[in-house]
Protein backbone atom coordinates (compact mmCIF):
# COMPACT_ATOMS: atom_id res chain seq x y z
CA UNK A 1 0.00 0.00 0.00
CA UNK A 2 1.06 3.59 -0.59
CA UNK A 3 3.32 4.45 2.35
CA UNK A 4 1.50 7.71 3.08
CA UNK A 5 -1.90 6.03 3.08
CA UNK A 6 -2.00 3.85 6.18
CA UNK A 7 -5.01 1.75 7.20
CA UNK A 8 -5.61 4.11 10.13
CA UNK A 9 -5.63 7.08 7.77
CA UNK A 10 -8.18 5.38 5.53
CA UNK A 11 -10.27 4.46 8.57
CA UNK A 12 -10.25 8.10 9.65
CA UNK A 13 -11.38 9.21 6.19
CA UNK A 14 -14.25 6.72 6.22
CA UNK A 15 -15.26 7.86 9.73
CA UNK A 16 -15.37 11.51 8.62
CA UNK A 17 -17.37 10.54 5.54
CA UNK A 18 -20.01 8.74 7.59
CA UNK A 19 -20.10 11.57 10.12
CA UNK A 20 -21.14 13.87 7.28
CA UNK A 21 -23.90 11.44 6.24
CA UNK A 22 -25.21 11.20 9.81
CA UNK A 23 -25.18 14.99 10.06
CA UNK A 24 -27.18 15.23 6.83
CA UNK A 25 -29.64 12.74 8.29
CA UNK A 26 -30.25 14.86 11.39
CA UNK A 27 -30.60 18.02 9.30
CA UNK A 28 -33.11 16.47 6.88
CA UNK A 29 -35.24 14.54 9.37
CA UNK A 30 -36.63 16.36 12.38
CA UNK A 31 -37.86 14.78 15.58
CA UNK A 32 -41.39 14.67 14.17
CA UNK A 33 -40.40 12.68 11.08
CA UNK A 34 -43.24 10.29 10.26
CA UNK A 35 -44.08 7.56 7.78
CA UNK A 36 -44.85 10.11 5.07
CA UNK A 37 -41.26 11.35 5.29
CA UNK A 38 -39.74 7.88 5.65
CA UNK A 39 -41.68 6.19 2.84
CA UNK A 40 -41.98 8.94 0.21
CA UNK A 41 -40.38 12.15 1.60
CA UNK A 42 -43.83 13.73 1.83
CA UNK A 43 -43.96 13.49 -1.99
CA UNK A 44 -41.97 16.72 -2.19
CA UNK A 45 -38.63 15.56 -3.64
CA UNK A 46 -36.95 17.67 -6.32
CA UNK A 47 -36.44 15.63 -9.50
CA UNK A 48 -32.89 16.90 -10.29
CA UNK A 49 -31.64 15.64 -6.90
CA UNK A 50 -33.39 12.32 -7.33
CA UNK A 51 -31.94 11.89 -10.83
CA UNK A 52 -28.37 12.36 -9.57
CA UNK A 53 -28.89 10.16 -6.51
CA UNK A 54 -30.39 7.31 -8.53
CA UNK A 55 -27.18 7.05 -10.55
CA UNK A 56 -25.33 5.99 -7.42
CA UNK A 57 -28.03 3.49 -6.48
CA UNK A 58 -27.93 1.98 -9.96
CA UNK A 59 -24.16 1.67 -10.20
CA UNK A 60 -23.44 0.18 -6.74
CA UNK A 61 -20.10 -1.05 -5.46
CA UNK A 62 -20.20 -3.99 -7.86
CA UNK A 63 -20.17 -1.64 -10.85
CA UNK A 64 -17.56 0.64 -9.29
CA UNK A 65 -15.10 -2.23 -8.88
CA UNK A 66 -16.20 -4.92 -11.34
CA UNK A 67 -17.02 -3.02 -14.55
CA UNK A 68 -13.54 -1.43 -14.88
CA UNK A 69 -11.96 -4.82 -14.15
CA UNK A 70 -14.14 -6.61 -16.72
CA UNK A 71 -12.89 -4.42 -19.60
CA UNK A 72 -9.66 -6.36 -20.06
CA UNK A 73 -10.58 -9.67 -18.41
CA UNK A 74 -12.17 -11.28 -21.47
CA UNK A 75 -15.51 -13.08 -21.36
CA UNK A 76 -18.73 -11.27 -20.49
CA UNK A 77 -18.61 -7.45 -20.77
CA UNK A 78 -15.12 -7.37 -22.26
CA UNK A 79 -13.86 -4.11 -23.78
CA UNK A 80 -16.74 -1.62 -24.15
CA UNK A 81 -19.37 -4.30 -24.83
CA UNK A 82 -21.16 -3.30 -21.62
CA UNK A 83 -22.32 -0.15 -23.42
CA UNK A 84 -24.60 -2.41 -25.46
CA UNK A 85 -26.37 -3.23 -22.19
CA UNK A 86 -26.46 0.47 -21.26
CA UNK A 87 -28.08 1.28 -24.61
CA UNK A 88 -30.74 -1.28 -23.74
CA UNK A 89 -31.19 0.51 -20.42
CA UNK A 90 -32.30 3.61 -22.31
CA UNK A 91 -35.15 1.68 -23.95
CA UNK A 92 -36.16 0.24 -20.58
CA UNK A 93 -36.20 3.64 -18.90
CA UNK A 94 -38.41 4.98 -21.69
CA UNK A 95 -40.94 2.19 -21.05
CA UNK A 96 -40.89 2.92 -17.32
CA UNK A 97 -41.41 6.64 -17.90
CA UNK A 98 -44.35 6.33 -20.29
CA UNK A 99 -46.09 3.17 -19.03
CA UNK A 100 -45.35 2.38 -15.39
CA UNK A 101 -44.90 5.78 -13.76
CA UNK A 102 -48.29 7.14 -14.94
CA UNK A 103 -49.95 3.96 -13.60
CA UNK A 104 -48.25 4.17 -10.20
CA UNK A 105 -49.11 7.84 -9.79
CA UNK A 106 -52.70 7.41 -10.98
CA UNK A 107 -53.22 4.80 -8.26
CA UNK A 108 -51.40 6.85 -5.58
CA UNK A 109 -49.23 3.90 -4.53
CA UNK A 110 -46.74 3.79 -1.66
CA UNK A 111 -45.59 0.25 -2.46
CA UNK A 112 -45.75 -0.57 -6.15
CA UNK A 113 -46.90 -4.11 -5.30
CA UNK A 114 -50.24 -2.67 -4.16
CA UNK A 115 -51.04 -2.62 -7.87
CA UNK A 116 -50.93 -6.41 -7.89
CA UNK A 117 -53.56 -6.56 -5.17
CA UNK A 118 -55.92 -4.26 -7.03
CA UNK A 119 -55.49 -6.04 -10.34
CA UNK A 120 -54.73 -9.69 -9.52
CA UNK A 121 -55.62 -10.21 -5.88
CA UNK A 122 -54.19 -10.91 -2.45
CA UNK A 123 -51.96 -13.83 -3.43
CA UNK A 124 -50.36 -11.90 -6.31
CA UNK A 125 -49.77 -8.93 -4.01
CA UNK A 126 -48.08 -10.94 -1.28
CA UNK A 127 -45.90 -13.13 -3.50
CA UNK A 128 -44.80 -10.10 -5.55
CA UNK A 129 -43.73 -8.27 -2.41
CA UNK A 130 -42.12 -11.42 -0.95
CA UNK A 131 -40.02 -11.93 -4.08
CA UNK A 132 -38.85 -8.33 -3.90
CA UNK A 133 -37.87 -8.73 -0.23
CA UNK A 134 -35.98 -11.94 -1.00
CA UNK A 135 -34.18 -10.53 -4.05
CA UNK A 136 -33.21 -7.23 -2.47
CA UNK A 137 -32.02 -8.77 0.78
CA UNK A 138 -29.66 -11.16 -1.02
CA UNK A 139 -28.65 -8.54 -3.60
CA UNK A 140 -27.87 -5.82 -1.05
CA UNK A 141 -25.97 -8.28 1.14
CA UNK A 142 -23.96 -9.50 -1.87
CA UNK A 143 -22.95 -5.97 -2.85
CA UNK A 144 -21.99 -5.07 0.71
CA UNK A 145 -20.05 -8.32 1.00
CA UNK A 146 -17.90 -7.52 -2.05
CA UNK A 147 -17.04 -4.07 -0.73
CA UNK A 148 -16.46 -5.39 2.80
CA UNK A 149 -13.87 -7.80 1.38
CA UNK A 150 -11.93 -4.86 -0.13
CA UNK A 151 -12.16 -2.80 3.07
CA UNK A 152 -11.13 -5.81 5.15
CA UNK A 153 -8.10 -6.57 2.99
CA UNK A 154 -6.74 -3.03 2.74
CA UNK A 155 -8.00 -1.35 5.93
CA UNK A 156 -9.37 -3.55 8.71
CA UNK A 157 -7.15 -6.66 8.59
CA UNK A 158 -3.82 -4.74 8.83
CA UNK A 159 -4.93 -3.21 12.14
CA UNK A 160 -6.46 -6.40 13.51
CA UNK A 161 -10.18 -5.71 13.07
CA UNK A 162 -12.20 -8.93 12.48
CA UNK A 163 -14.42 -9.20 9.42
CA UNK A 164 -17.55 -9.45 11.56
CA UNK A 165 -16.77 -6.12 13.22
CA UNK A 166 -16.15 -4.49 9.84
CA UNK A 167 -19.53 -5.66 8.57
CA UNK A 168 -21.40 -4.80 11.78
CA UNK A 169 -19.91 -1.30 11.90
CA UNK A 170 -20.77 -0.48 8.31
CA UNK A 171 -24.38 -1.70 8.63
CA UNK A 172 -24.76 0.19 11.91
CA UNK A 173 -23.60 3.36 10.16
CA UNK A 174 -26.20 2.86 7.42
CA UNK A 175 -28.86 2.33 10.09
CA UNK A 176 -27.81 5.54 11.86
CA UNK A 177 -28.36 7.82 8.90
CA UNK A 178 -31.50 6.13 7.54
CA UNK A 179 -33.60 5.07 10.54
CA UNK A 180 -35.21 8.48 11.06
CA UNK A 181 -35.63 10.14 7.69
CA UNK A 182 -35.78 7.14 5.36
CA UNK A 183 -36.21 8.17 1.73
CA UNK A 184 -36.26 11.86 2.69
CA UNK A 185 -32.67 11.48 3.89
CA UNK A 186 -31.68 9.05 1.13
CA UNK A 187 -32.50 11.60 -1.59
CA UNK A 188 -29.82 13.93 -0.19
CA UNK A 189 -27.22 11.37 0.90
CA UNK A 190 -27.40 9.47 -2.40
CA UNK A 191 -26.81 12.72 -4.28
CA UNK A 192 -23.68 13.35 -2.21
CA UNK A 193 -22.54 9.77 -2.67
CA UNK A 194 -23.05 9.85 -6.43
CA UNK A 195 -20.92 13.00 -6.64
CA UNK A 196 -18.20 11.28 -4.55
CA UNK A 197 -18.29 8.18 -6.70
CA UNK A 198 -18.10 9.93 -10.07
CA UNK A 199 -15.50 12.40 -8.78
CA UNK A 200 -13.34 9.51 -7.57
CA UNK A 201 -13.46 7.82 -10.98
CA UNK A 202 -12.84 11.07 -12.89
CA UNK A 203 -9.89 12.17 -10.75
CA UNK A 204 -8.38 8.67 -10.93
CA UNK A 205 -8.44 9.05 -14.71
CA UNK A 206 -6.55 12.33 -14.34
CA UNK A 207 -3.89 10.69 -12.14
CA UNK A 208 -3.46 7.85 -14.62
CA UNK A 209 -3.06 10.42 -17.38
CA UNK A 210 -0.34 12.14 -15.35
CA UNK A 211 1.40 8.81 -14.76
CA UNK A 212 1.27 8.07 -18.49
CA UNK A 213 2.41 11.64 -19.23
CA UNK A 214 -0.52 12.43 -21.50
CA UNK A 215 -3.61 14.66 -21.50
CA UNK A 216 -7.28 13.81 -22.00
CA UNK A 217 -6.97 13.72 -25.77
CA UNK A 218 -3.97 11.43 -25.49
CA UNK A 219 -5.85 9.05 -23.20
CA UNK A 220 -8.74 8.88 -25.66
CA UNK A 221 -6.28 8.00 -28.43
CA UNK A 222 -4.64 5.33 -26.24
CA UNK A 223 -8.03 3.71 -25.62
CA UNK A 224 -8.99 3.82 -29.31
CA UNK A 225 -5.70 2.21 -30.33
CA UNK A 226 -5.90 -0.50 -27.64
CA UNK A 227 -7.63 -3.88 -27.65
CA UNK A 228 -10.26 -2.55 -25.27
CA UNK A 229 -12.14 -0.11 -27.50
CA UNK A 230 -14.65 -2.39 -29.26
CA UNK A 231 -18.29 -1.44 -28.59
CA UNK A 232 -20.38 -3.68 -30.81
CA UNK A 233 -20.19 -7.47 -31.06
CA UNK A 234 -22.18 -8.98 -33.94
CA UNK A 235 -19.85 -11.72 -35.21
CA UNK A 236 -20.18 -14.34 -32.47
CA UNK A 237 -23.89 -15.02 -32.89
CA UNK A 238 -26.27 -15.96 -30.08
CA UNK A 239 -23.70 -18.17 -28.37
CA UNK A 240 -21.49 -15.13 -27.72
CA UNK A 241 -22.27 -13.65 -24.27
CA UNK A 242 -21.36 -10.22 -25.69
CA UNK A 243 -23.65 -10.47 -28.73
CA UNK A 244 -25.23 -7.07 -29.38
CA UNK A 245 -28.83 -8.26 -29.53
CA UNK A 246 -28.50 -10.35 -26.37
CA UNK A 247 -26.86 -7.48 -24.51
CA UNK A 248 -29.28 -4.83 -25.77
CA UNK A 249 -32.42 -6.86 -25.03
CA UNK A 250 -31.00 -7.92 -21.68
CA UNK A 251 -30.34 -4.29 -20.76
CA UNK A 252 -33.91 -3.31 -21.58
CA UNK A 253 -35.33 -6.22 -19.58
CA UNK A 254 -33.02 -5.63 -16.62
CA UNK A 255 -34.17 -2.02 -16.46
CA UNK A 256 -37.88 -2.72 -16.74
CA UNK A 257 -37.78 -5.51 -14.16
CA UNK A 258 -35.06 -4.40 -11.73
CA UNK A 259 -35.97 -0.71 -11.84
CA UNK A 260 -39.59 -0.40 -12.97
CA UNK A 261 -40.85 -3.38 -10.94
CA UNK A 262 -38.48 -2.83 -8.00
CA UNK A 263 -39.68 -0.94 -4.92
CA UNK A 264 -36.16 0.27 -4.17
CA UNK A 265 -35.76 2.22 -7.41
CA UNK A 266 -39.39 3.25 -7.82
CA UNK A 267 -39.70 4.59 -4.27
CA UNK A 268 -37.52 7.54 -5.21
CA UNK A 269 -39.67 8.26 -8.26
CA UNK A 270 -42.85 8.09 -6.19
CA UNK A 271 -41.43 10.66 -3.75
CA UNK A 272 -41.98 13.47 -6.29
CA UNK A 273 -45.11 15.65 -6.41
CA UNK A 274 -46.42 14.33 -9.74
CA UNK A 275 -45.59 11.87 -12.50
CA UNK A 276 -44.41 14.66 -14.84
CA UNK A 277 -41.55 15.39 -12.45
CA UNK A 278 -40.95 11.65 -12.15
CA UNK A 279 -40.70 11.40 -15.94
CA UNK A 280 -38.23 14.29 -16.05
CA UNK A 281 -36.21 12.49 -13.41
CA UNK A 282 -36.20 9.24 -15.38
CA UNK A 283 -35.07 10.88 -18.63
CA UNK A 284 -32.36 12.98 -16.92
CA UNK A 285 -31.18 10.00 -14.86
CA UNK A 286 -30.84 7.77 -17.93
CA UNK A 287 -28.67 10.34 -19.71
CA UNK A 288 -26.39 10.83 -16.69
CA UNK A 289 -26.15 7.06 -16.20
CA UNK A 290 -25.12 6.57 -19.84
CA UNK A 291 -22.13 8.89 -19.48
CA UNK A 292 -21.30 7.56 -16.00
CA UNK A 293 -20.90 4.07 -17.46
CA UNK A 294 -18.74 5.50 -20.24
CA UNK A 295 -16.52 7.00 -17.54
CA UNK A 296 -16.10 3.67 -15.71
CA UNK A 297 -15.38 1.74 -18.90
CA UNK A 298 -12.84 4.34 -19.96
CA UNK A 299 -11.28 4.08 -16.52
CA UNK A 300 -11.11 0.30 -16.90
CA UNK A 301 -9.30 0.52 -20.23
CA UNK A 302 -6.82 3.02 -18.78
CA UNK A 303 -6.14 0.79 -15.77
CA UNK A 304 -5.09 -2.05 -18.07
CA UNK A 305 -3.05 0.28 -20.28
CA UNK A 306 -1.32 1.69 -17.19
CA UNK A 307 -0.61 -1.80 -15.82
CA UNK A 308 0.91 -2.85 -19.13
CA UNK A 309 3.00 0.32 -19.38
CA UNK A 310 4.57 0.06 -15.92
CA UNK A 311 4.88 -3.75 -15.97
CA UNK A 312 2.34 -4.37 -13.22
CA UNK A 313 1.11 -7.96 -12.84
CA UNK A 314 -2.67 -8.13 -13.29
CA UNK A 315 -4.31 -9.54 -10.12
CA UNK A 316 -5.85 -13.03 -10.50
CA UNK A 317 -9.26 -11.51 -9.77
CA UNK A 318 -10.12 -8.61 -12.08
CA UNK A 319 -12.17 -6.97 -9.29
CA UNK A 320 -8.89 -6.22 -7.48
CA UNK A 321 -7.27 -4.32 -10.38
CA UNK A 322 -8.77 -0.92 -9.58
CA UNK A 323 -8.21 -1.09 -5.79
CA UNK A 324 -4.66 -2.39 -6.23
CA UNK A 325 -3.60 0.41 -8.59
CA UNK A 326 -5.42 3.13 -6.66
CA UNK A 327 -4.17 2.08 -3.22
CA UNK A 328 -0.68 0.86 -4.10
CA UNK A 329 0.60 2.46 -7.31
CA UNK A 330 -0.98 5.91 -7.61
CA UNK A 331 -0.45 8.90 -5.28
CA UNK A 332 -2.16 8.83 -1.88
CA UNK A 333 -4.88 11.24 -3.00
CA UNK A 334 -6.01 8.70 -5.60
CA UNK A 335 -6.21 6.05 -2.88
CA UNK A 336 -8.26 8.33 -0.64
CA UNK A 337 -10.65 9.04 -3.50
CA UNK A 338 -10.93 5.34 -4.30
CA UNK A 339 -11.90 4.56 -0.71
CA UNK A 340 -14.51 7.33 -0.70
CA UNK A 341 -15.77 6.21 -4.10
CA UNK A 342 -16.13 2.55 -3.23
CA UNK A 343 -17.82 3.32 0.09
CA UNK A 344 -20.17 5.76 -1.63
CA UNK A 345 -20.95 3.24 -4.37
CA UNK A 346 -21.71 0.47 -1.89
CA UNK A 347 -23.78 2.48 0.51
CA UNK A 348 -25.74 4.54 -2.00
CA UNK A 349 -27.15 1.18 -3.11
CA UNK A 350 -27.41 -0.43 0.34
CA UNK A 351 -29.04 2.47 2.15
CA UNK A 352 -31.86 2.81 -0.36
CA UNK A 353 -32.29 -0.97 -0.38
CA UNK A 354 -32.65 -1.01 3.42
CA UNK A 355 -35.21 1.80 3.25
CA UNK A 356 -37.15 0.06 0.47
CA UNK A 357 -37.15 -3.27 2.34
CA UNK A 358 -38.54 -1.51 5.40
CA UNK A 359 -41.18 0.31 3.36
CA UNK A 360 -42.30 -2.78 1.48
CA UNK A 361 -42.63 -4.92 4.62
CA UNK A 362 -44.43 -2.17 6.56
CA UNK A 363 -46.91 -1.43 3.77
CA UNK A 364 -47.35 -4.86 2.19
CA UNK A 365 -47.29 -7.08 5.28
CA UNK A 366 -48.11 -4.81 8.23
CA UNK A 367 -50.67 -2.72 6.34
CA UNK A 368 -49.18 0.67 7.27
CA UNK A 369 -50.27 3.70 5.34
CA UNK A 370 -48.16 6.63 4.24
CA UNK A 371 -49.61 9.17 6.69
CA UNK A 372 -49.55 6.97 9.78
CA UNK A 373 -46.97 7.10 12.52
CA UNK A 374 -46.24 10.70 13.41
CA UNK A 375 -43.26 11.49 15.55
CA UNK A 376 -45.38 12.32 18.61
CA UNK A 377 -46.91 8.85 18.84
CA UNK A 378 -45.96 6.53 21.68
CA UNK A 379 -47.10 3.19 22.94
CA UNK A 380 -50.57 3.53 24.40
CA UNK A 381 -52.78 1.09 26.30
CA UNK A 382 -55.44 -0.64 24.22
CA UNK A 383 -58.96 -1.33 25.44
CA UNK A 384 -57.85 -4.78 26.61
CA UNK A 385 -55.03 -3.34 28.70
CA UNK A 386 -52.26 -4.50 26.35
CA UNK A 387 -49.82 -2.04 24.85
CA UNK A 388 -50.27 -1.13 21.20
CA UNK A 389 -47.10 -0.39 19.28
CA UNK A 390 -47.32 2.81 17.27
CA UNK A 391 -46.72 2.68 13.49
CA UNK A 392 -43.53 4.69 13.90
CA UNK A 393 -42.15 2.28 16.50
CA UNK A 394 -43.14 -0.68 14.32
CA UNK A 395 -41.29 0.88 11.40
CA UNK A 396 -38.16 1.36 13.52
CA UNK A 397 -38.29 -2.27 14.65
CA UNK A 398 -38.66 -3.46 11.04
CA UNK A 399 -35.79 -1.22 9.95
CA UNK A 400 -33.57 -2.65 12.69
CA UNK A 401 -34.67 -6.19 11.84
CA UNK A 402 -33.64 -5.86 8.20
CA UNK A 403 -30.29 -4.36 9.28
CA UNK A 404 -29.67 -7.44 11.40
CA UNK A 405 -30.80 -9.71 8.56
CA UNK A 406 -28.29 -8.10 6.17
CA UNK A 407 -25.52 -8.67 8.71
CA UNK A 408 -26.46 -12.34 9.08
CA UNK A 409 -26.63 -12.93 5.32
CA UNK A 410 -23.21 -11.30 4.78
CA UNK A 411 -21.70 -13.42 7.54
CA UNK A 412 -23.31 -16.45 5.90
CA UNK A 413 -21.47 -15.56 2.67
CA UNK A 414 -18.25 -15.38 4.68
CA UNK A 415 -18.88 -18.83 6.18
CA UNK A 416 -19.53 -20.31 2.72
CA UNK A 417 -16.17 -18.89 1.61
CA UNK A 418 -16.75 -20.01 -1.97
CA UNK A 419 -17.07 -17.24 -4.56
CA UNK A 420 -18.73 -19.55 -7.10
CA UNK A 421 -21.43 -20.60 -4.62
CA UNK A 422 -22.04 -17.00 -3.56
CA UNK A 423 -22.35 -15.91 -7.20
CA UNK A 424 -24.88 -18.70 -7.73
CA UNK A 425 -26.91 -17.48 -4.75
CA UNK A 426 -26.87 -13.93 -6.14
CA UNK A 427 -27.93 -15.21 -9.55
CA UNK A 428 -30.70 -17.34 -8.00
CA UNK A 429 -32.07 -14.24 -6.29
CA UNK A 430 -32.32 -12.65 -9.73
CA UNK A 431 -34.65 -15.43 -10.88
CA UNK A 432 -37.33 -14.11 -8.56
CA UNK A 433 -37.70 -11.02 -10.75
CA UNK A 434 -39.12 -13.25 -13.51
CA UNK A 435 -42.43 -13.84 -11.71
CA UNK A 436 -42.67 -10.09 -11.07
CA UNK A 437 -42.32 -9.50 -14.81
CA UNK A 438 -44.99 -12.13 -15.49
CA UNK A 439 -47.37 -10.77 -12.83
CA UNK A 440 -47.17 -7.16 -13.99
CA UNK A 441 -47.37 -8.17 -17.67
CA UNK A 442 -50.45 -10.27 -16.94
CA UNK A 443 -52.04 -7.36 -15.11
CA UNK A 444 -51.23 -4.77 -17.79
CA UNK A 445 -51.80 -6.82 -20.96
CA UNK A 446 -54.89 -8.87 -20.10
CA UNK A 447 -58.21 -8.41 -18.36
CA UNK A 448 -58.29 -11.98 -17.00
CA UNK A 449 -58.41 -13.07 -13.38
CA UNK A 450 -56.44 -16.05 -12.09
CA UNK A 451 -58.56 -18.85 -10.65
CA UNK A 452 -58.42 -19.17 -6.90
CA UNK A 453 -57.14 -22.75 -6.72
CA UNK A 454 -55.69 -25.60 -8.75
CA UNK A 455 -56.12 -29.27 -7.83
CA UNK A 456 -52.97 -31.40 -7.73
CA UNK A 457 -53.81 -34.99 -6.82
CA UNK A 458 -56.50 -34.65 -4.21
CA UNK A 459 -55.19 -31.36 -2.79
CA UNK A 460 -56.07 -27.82 -3.75
CA UNK A 461 -53.37 -25.16 -3.92
CA UNK A 462 -53.54 -21.41 -4.69
CA UNK A 463 -53.15 -21.36 -8.49
CA UNK A 464 -51.14 -18.17 -8.65
CA UNK A 465 -48.60 -19.28 -6.04
CA UNK A 466 -48.05 -22.58 -7.85
CA UNK A 467 -47.26 -20.75 -11.09
CA UNK A 468 -44.95 -18.22 -9.42
CA UNK A 469 -43.02 -20.93 -7.61
CA UNK A 470 -42.67 -23.27 -10.58
CA UNK A 471 -41.55 -20.64 -13.12
CA UNK A 472 -38.23 -19.81 -11.37
CA UNK A 473 -37.48 -23.50 -10.75
CA UNK A 474 -38.03 -24.38 -14.41
CA UNK A 475 -36.00 -21.34 -15.47
CA UNK A 476 -33.05 -22.39 -13.28
CA UNK A 477 -33.04 -25.86 -14.83
CA UNK A 478 -33.39 -24.56 -18.41
CA UNK A 479 -30.66 -21.97 -17.86
CA UNK A 480 -28.30 -24.58 -16.39
CA UNK A 481 -28.65 -26.99 -19.33
CA UNK A 482 -29.40 -24.57 -22.19
CA UNK A 483 -25.93 -24.92 -23.77
CA UNK A 484 -26.40 -28.70 -24.12
CA UNK A 485 -30.01 -28.52 -25.20
CA UNK A 486 -29.80 -25.51 -27.55
CA UNK A 487 -26.53 -25.99 -29.41
CA UNK A 488 -24.35 -23.78 -27.25
CA UNK A 489 -26.90 -21.01 -26.68
CA UNK A 490 -26.88 -19.54 -23.17
CA UNK A 491 -29.64 -17.24 -21.98
CA UNK A 492 -27.61 -14.91 -19.80
CA UNK A 493 -29.88 -12.12 -18.58
CA UNK A 494 -32.45 -13.14 -21.21
CA UNK A 495 -33.50 -15.80 -18.71
CA UNK A 496 -35.56 -12.99 -17.17
CA UNK A 497 -37.69 -12.90 -20.31
CA UNK A 498 -38.07 -16.68 -20.34
CA UNK A 499 -38.96 -16.72 -16.66
CA UNK A 500 -41.49 -13.94 -17.07
CA UNK A 501 -42.99 -15.61 -20.14
CA UNK A 502 -43.42 -18.88 -18.24
CA UNK A 503 -45.19 -17.02 -15.45
CA UNK A 504 -47.39 -15.14 -17.91
CA UNK A 505 -48.39 -18.32 -19.81
CA UNK A 506 -49.10 -20.14 -16.55
CA UNK A 507 -51.30 -17.32 -15.28
CA UNK A 508 -53.25 -17.15 -18.56
CA UNK A 509 -53.70 -20.95 -18.59
CA UNK A 510 -55.18 -20.85 -15.09
CA UNK A 511 -57.37 -17.81 -15.65
CA UNK A 512 -61.04 -17.21 -16.07
CA UNK A 513 -62.05 -15.57 -19.33
CA UNK A 514 -63.77 -12.17 -19.06
CA UNK A 515 -67.25 -13.57 -19.79
CA UNK A 516 -66.93 -15.91 -16.78
CA UNK A 517 -66.19 -13.04 -14.42
CA UNK A 518 -68.12 -10.44 -12.52
CA UNK A 519 -67.87 -7.30 -14.74
CA UNK A 520 -66.87 -5.19 -11.71
CA UNK A 521 -63.68 -7.25 -11.35
CA UNK A 522 -62.43 -6.03 -14.71
CA UNK A 523 -61.96 -2.53 -13.26
CA UNK A 524 -59.00 -2.50 -10.84
CA UNK A 525 -60.38 0.58 -9.10
CA UNK A 526 -63.34 -1.44 -7.81
CA UNK A 527 -61.19 -3.93 -5.90
CA UNK A 528 -59.48 -3.58 -2.55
Amino acid sequence: MNASLSPLAILGIVAIYFAVLVLVSFLTSGKESDNSDFFLAGRKSAWPLVAIGMVGSSLSGVTFISIPGAVGAGGVNQAFSYMQVVMGYLLGYFVIAVVLLPLYYRMGLTSIYEYLQSRIGWHGYKIGSFYFLLSRTIGAAFRLFLVAIVLQRFVAAPIGIPFSVTVAATILLIWLYTFRGGIKTIIITDTLQTVCMLSAAAITVVYIGNALETDMGGMVRLIRQSDYSQWFFFEGGWTDPNNFFKQFLSGALITIVMTGLDQDMMQKNLSMPNFRDAQKNMFAFSIVLFFANMLFLGLGALLYIYASTVGLTIPPTSDLLYPTIALVNLPAVAGVLFVLGVVAAAYSSADSALTALTTSFCVDFLGMREHEGGGAQVETPSETGRKVTSPKRQRLLVHSGFSLLLFLVIMGFELINNQAVINDLFKAAGYTYGPLLGLFSFGLLTNFRVRETITIGNTQFPALIVVCLLAPVISILVDRYSAELLGGFEFGFLILAFNGLLTFIGLVALSESPEEMDPDLLDPSTTA
